[in-house]
């Protein structure tokens, strides 16, 4: 049983990422004749996973795309499309040459201009891409094979970033898809991967199928985290989400369904009860609860108003609220996750302990006068739906006025990209999740990055935040790297981006007749057999 209270402090950023990136399996061939039933967290009605950073639409962009690069379960990088890298020796030009056999599911074959506009687009979006394509002068296609990276400065972010396991995963599509501008969702869902997307049998937020792809060609390496052999041991993997947690057990039980994403922890009796099942969590280091703001509609766009969030706001309560058994959550006043590299609680002394005369005095100074506050309520995953209420509590403790306003997942993914007005149909504020392979450093830490229009929804703007962003990028030591996270921190209360409430994790449960789910940090199901 996962608890994070004992979990151990890592000692390097590599044997740390080993928490966020997986175990290992065997990348085996084998035959099958088999459909994996499966309950996700949430409905999949957005399938651009660079549009959107929603977990759910990660969660699809595994199944039918793939990496250039992809992380071991020691946080190593290896080449997944890549046959080989080569640098100059001023450090300045990067060779990446694609390795043979790859096709797309349209059966042409994939190629570095394909590869070459993916990785424009996404570095567009995503913030550790951003950061990485800043210091690259020009990206071009030498030729089929061959791409060219010209820097402006020595880095190791290429393949970094390039093997970034989680939200904006830096996944391949073939040129015309990804010409799409970045602020528009593609149209045409083709990859790589080793399963395909049936468009045919989609019915959003309802039903989603994949089918095997016969002519994908894995790698010949052992499967590990996200590297090495995917191999699709099943013919075809159907998500089919259920609101009613209890009944999705019932299911499980009766062998009608095989694998449950996420289960409630006071539901796993349950589980155990039926003696048909058995828990393995996906994402060994955990996940963490967050607040996020928009800055650019009063009153949030005042940074005093959202400072006296983080003394309004306690950890404990979000998390009694949702998860309930503390063997499956940890308060954490550390920004980028307790048990990992970074973790530190510098500057962190007094907030997020429901300190109300404090926040009180802070939005007397900011001279709040009373606007609404938005916020958005997601209804229909169970690990986010208590999250709302409590922040709504909170919030008008220390005098906000709140207007909460209830929507499915979806709809709250669909709405939070939009800057217009509150009144008009735009937000203040929501809370969401993001696992640990998400917040490890802070280039990869989204709801950090303060680039104004460029930032993720919410678009935080800060020249300072910016500025340490890139000096830990330029860091060439972890003691310079971990000083730059305590500056980011002393900074970051200044200037609040979002606010972190507290770690957790629960299980996915498996039909006792399924096995090799690899703990990867992402609910992945290549190297999954049904027998």
């Amino acid at each position: 049983m996962f608890n994070v209270k004992r979990r151990r402090v890592l000692a390097g950023v590599a044997t740390s990422l080993a928490l966020v990136l997986g175990t290992q399996g065997l990348g085996t061939a084998a035959q099958a004749e088999t459909n994996l039933k499966v309950v996700p967290h949430s409905g999949l009605k957005i399938l651009d996973p660079i549009w959107t950073t929603a977990y759910i639409t990660r969660n699809h962009g595994y199944m039918i795309y793939d990496t250039l690069f992809a992380m071991d379960m020691d946080g190593n990088v290896h080449p997944q499309m890549v046959d080989s890298v080569e640098r100059s020796a001023d450090g300045l030009t990067v060779t990446i040459t694609l390795r043979d056999g790859m096709t797309w599911h349209d059966g042409a074959p994939v190629t570095a201009t394909d590869t070459v506009a993916s990785i424009k687009r996404w570095g567009g979006k995503d913030a550790m891409g951003q950061k990485m394509m800043s210091f690259v002068d020009d990206l071009s296609a030498a030729d089929d094979k061959t791409m060219v990276f010209k820097l402006n400065a020595p880095t190791g972010l290429v393949e970094l970033a390039l093997a970034k396991p989680s939200s904006n995963v830096p996944f391949m599509m073939p040129a015309r898809i990804a010409a799409t501008p970045g602020d528009e969702q593609i149209a045409e869902y083709i990859g790589s991967g080793p399963f395909m997307f049936n468009n045919e049998e989609w019915e959003p937020g309802v039903k989603v199928v994949y089918d095997k792809f016969d002519a994908y060609v894995p790698r010949d390496e052992p499967t590990n985290g996200f590297a090495g052999a995917k191999v699709a041991k099943v013919d075809r993997v159907t998500w089919t989400p259920n609101r009613d947690i209890q009944q999705a057990i019932n299911a499980l039980n009766a062998g009608e369904i095989d694998i449950i994403e996420s289960t409630p922890p006071d539901l796993l009796p349950l589980v155990e009860e039926g003696g048909e099942a058995y828990t393995q969590s996906p994402n060994l280091s955990g996940l963490q609860y967050t607040f996020r703001f928009n800055v650019l509609h009063p009153p949030f766009d005042n940074p005093k108003i959202r400072q006296a969030l983080l003394y309004a706001f306690n950890q404990e309560d979000f998390l009694e609220a949702t998860i309930g058994d503390p063997n499956y959550f940890q308060v954490c006043k550390a920004m980028f996750i307790c048990g990992l590299p970074f973790e530190t609680d510098a500057h962190m002394d007094g907030l997020l302990e429901s300190n109300f005369a404090k926040a009180k005095e802070l939005l007397a100074e900011a001279g709040y006068d009373g606007t609404p506050v938005v916020l958005m309520h997601s209804t229909n995953v169970p690990v986010l739906t208590n999250l709302a209420p409590v922040a709504k509590d909170l919030m008008e403790a220390i005098g906000l006025n709140v207007d909460m306003q209830s929507m499915d997942w979806s709809t709250l993914v669909a709405r939070r990209s939009k800057k217009d007005a509150p009144a008009d149909g735009g937000w203040n504020a929501f809370l969401t999740a993001w696992d640990a392979g998400d917040l490890f450093n802070p280039l990869a830490m989204a709801f950090l990055n303060a680039s104004c229009d460029k930032a993720l929804f919410g678009w935080p703007c800060d020249e300072q935040i910016e500025k340490l962003r890139d000096d830990f990028a330029r860091a060439t030591s972890f003691d310079e790297q971990k000083a730059i996270v305590e500056a980011l921190q002393a900074r970051w209360v200044e200037y609040p981006t979002h606010i972190h409430l507290g770690q957790w994790n629960t299980p996915s449960t498996l039909r006792n007749n399924v096995t090799g789910y690899l703990s990867a940090g992402v609910p992945v199901f290549w190297n999954v057999e049904k027998n």
